[in-house]
């Protein structure tokens, strides 16, 4: 067990850029508890999203700093435990799951399964379940060790992917037959567009700036790459739906705006932090009125109508099918890049929250 002294990386809530690495104090385990060793974690514009929306969507509630004004943002990642006072957890065991961008984590397991567990904390119990829930790697379907990094950095962005997908045509494309997507050289944006792509009679159509054209049309899985400035392209009669990953307010307006026939608005995320449309009004918009994706409600409807195991099912098939494309292709879509220590998160955490960067690059952190 390391003797060193765990540290926390934090933000600002209200001025993400301002951040800091806290001491923690090293508390001695109670009855129950496990404390694992954070390894590695994935840092992409979606970690930035659940900051922008923080408050609004219960983010900062996971892992609570005790001081006001500061949050410490939510990643993805393996850890291992350190030192248990659970029985059916122990020593040595890798987990992956929802951690802070921390050095480590104490957890109250509850209901520990040969799968894994969920943190039976009284401050997450009210949560949605699918961010408490720790997968014991040696039983996971989804783990492979040989791709860590790739499980990390798309596993949950991917599931968030399949899930929109899944909740369109669920909902008949809301009569739409073409799909717009904003920030579409974002993970969550191509994996998206990966699944959107086998659906006969859909227009996938990519909006992003000019430097992320080449990268999007390299991907296949769009039908066209716009740039923000090229709405003019698709008629304005177009029978559409916005999938909104931006969050930008200034695009939100012009969507609006020129499409007469604009049939859903599906908002995910704000990877356009300084334009965000959550913090501007949107009640005068022309069209549809915005509504918020919240992937938990998706799956709690498809673990109903297909059972725990379908669900299960379904959703590692999309996925080996879509780790195959990223990591197979002729130019992988995905390559990891590894950034050890204080200063190498903080500096990684700054480009992505400038959303600086490749996109075909993968930030894996280690604390």
């Amino acid at each position: 067990m390391s003797t060193a002294a765990p540290t926390t990386f934090q933000v600002r809530k209200d001025v993400l850029s301002d951040t800091r690495w806290h001491a923690d104090p090293h508390l001695p385990l109670t009855p129950g508890q496990v404390r694992l060793g954070i390894k590695s974690f994935a840092l992409t514009s979606n970690n930035i999203t659940y900051a922008a929306f923080g408050d609004a969507m219960s983010y900062w509630q996971f892992f609570p700093t005790g001081e006001e004004g500061w949050g410490c943002i939510p990643v993805w990642g393996f850890a291992t435990v350190a030192e248990s006072q659970c029985e059916g957890v122990a020593v040595g065991e890798k987990f992956y799951g929802y951690y802070p961008m921390a050095s480590e984590l104490v957890l109250q397991p509850a209901r520990v399964t040969p799968a894994g567990f969920f943190d039976g904390a009284a401050h997450r119990r009210a949560l949605p379940v699918a961010y408490n829930q720790y997968m014991r790697c040696s039983a996971d379907p989804f783990y492979d060790a040989a791709t860590e990094d790739v499980q990390s950095l798309l596993r949950p962005l991917f599931i968030t992917s399949f899930l929109i997908d899944d909740f369109l045509a669920d909902n008949g494309f809301f009569g739409a037959n073409a799909m717009l997507l904003s920030s579409a050289s974002s993970k969550t944006a191509y994996g998206t567009a990966f699944q959107l792509a086998k659906r006969p009679g859909i227009e996938v159509i990519a909006l992003t700036s000019p430097g992320n054209v080449a990268f999007c049309e390299s991907l296949g899985c769009y039908s066209r790459v716009l740039t923000y400035d090229q709405l003019d392209a698709i008629a304005a009669d177009t029978a559409c739906a916005y999938v909104d990953f931006a969050g930008s307010a200034s695009l939100r307006q012009r969507i609006h705006s020129r499409f007469d026939q604009l049939r859903y608005n599906c908002s995910i995320g704000g990877t356009h932090v300084d334009d965000l449309a959550a913090k501007g009004s949107a009640k005068d918009l022309p069209g549809p009125r915005a509504t918020l994706f919240f992937a938990p409600s998706q799956v709690k409807k498809r673990i109903t109508d297909w059972g725990e195991e379908g669900f299960g099912k379904q959703l590692v098939r999309a996925w080996r099918d879509f780790t195959r494309q990223v990591t197979g292709a002729k130019t992988p879509w995905l390559i990891a890049q590894q950034h050890a220590g204080q200063a190498a998160v903080q500096a990684a955490y700054q480009e992505v929250l400038a959303g600086k960067g490749d996109p075909r690059t993968g930030h894996i952190l280690q604390p």
